[in-house]
């Protein structure tokens, strides 16, 4: 098997210190890749490198000898084989631009952010080559809770990117043991997939705060995936994305898992908090509530997809509306098809 030194990827550069920038600087760390992780504040790459850990957002996973710490653009990216873009969607821009004469102006990216930014709609992939310029980007995304990866649990993911032979070395530099890495030339739609089921997970948690049941949970999840698919049919992307680990895949681990941070948004609304007393509680990103919100936006939906279940979360979130209420108008829809119009024109 080809290890990741062997296909020339020595030197790496993980932006963004939470919990999955973390865990995928570990697992680059494990395969033998000099890796440096780096934060936007300087204070806590400090205390990151010194605790040998990162005791605020994914505590108790050491970091092995070949895995430092830095705040320091240029100093980071000097020499790097590989960048790795892990920063929460809505500040990819800021924090992009600190990069935007440290790193190669050929030098390829990954990234592995979910989200839509919001006054735009651009994805993670599309703001940083606003602000970088063009370049090959392969976006990383799938069923990976970082807990769950960084103990070593076993995952599979997905690289997307048309450069065949840049999706085949993301996947050589992170592939192992415990975490495997596919390829797929759709890397739009496994952007798109990773950023939209984080809405529908805040309507399972919403499911689960109201105590609705499996049953209910269930069709919401089974509903969800054709909504988002349908979206992404619209937009370009390949419908049959969205049937794999970036769409179904990480749908039913973002609405099921105890460490969905999506899900736990949607569950305290059910039980009754409001979205400001939620987020004030919270000290990482739900990116499904911006997400939400893009949805929404001005540049989002300019093709009248139905998104039914997105419709009822925005109305939930950003309109006030009654959880229950919400369930209610979904249950009172019109009948329809299944899978109207979702497959037609495919290949058999």
């Amino acid at each position: 098997m080809t290890t990741a030194n062997d296909a020339g990827i020595r030197k790496a550069l993980v932006i963004g210190d939470g919990s999955w920038g973390t865990a995928l600087a570990l697992r680059l760390a494990s395969n033998s890749i000099e890796t440096t992780l780096w934060s936007a504040f300087p204070e806590q790459a400090k205390r990151i490198g010194d605790a040998r850990e990162n005791v605020k957002f994914l505590p108790g996973i050491r970091f092995p000898d070949n895995l430092h710490t830095s705040a320091d653009p240029f100093g980071a990216s000097e020499g790097v084989d590989l960048v790795v873009s892990v920063v929460p969607t809505q500040y990819v821009a800021q924090v992009a631009a600190r990069f935007e004469d440290a790193l190669r102006g050929d030098l390829p990216i990954v990234t592995a952010s979910k989200g839509l930014e919001i006054d735009t709609f651009r994805t993670p992939s599309q703001i940083l080559r606003r602000v970088l310029g063009e370049r090959t980007i392969c976006v990383l995304t799938g069923p990976s809770h970082a807990e769950e990866v960084a103990r070593d649990l076993p995952a599979s993911v997905v690289a997307g990117c048309e450069d065949e032979d840049f999706a085949r070395l993301v996947q050589t530099a992170f592939n192992g043991e415990t975490f495997r890495v596919y390829t797929t030339p759709d890397g739009y739609g496994a952007e798109l997939a990773g950023a939209l089921k984080n809405v529908i997970a805040i309507a399972a948690g919403i499911c689960d705060g109201l105590g609705l049941g499996d049953n209910a949970k269930s069709a919401l999840l089974t509903r969800g995936i054709v909504e988002i698919a349908r979206f992404g049919r619209a937009r370009g992307a390949d419908v049959r994305t969205f049937f794999g680990l970036a769409g179904l895949g990480d749908l039913v681990t973002t609405c099921m898992s105890q460490h969905s941070r999506n899900r736990a948004v949607g569950e305290a609304i059910g039980r009754g908090k409001t979205l400001q007393q939620v987020l004030d509680e919270m000290s990482m990103v739900a990116e499904g509530v911006w997400t939400t919100k893009a949805l929404f936006g001005p540049e989002a939906n300019e093709d009248l997809v139905s998104m039914p279940i997105a419709e009822q979360v925005h109305a939930v979130l950003f309109e006030g509306k009654d959880p229950r209420e919400a369930v209610l108008d979904l249950m009172r829809r019109e009948p329809t098809g299944e899978m109207d119009g979702l497959f037609e024109g495919l290949d058999a």
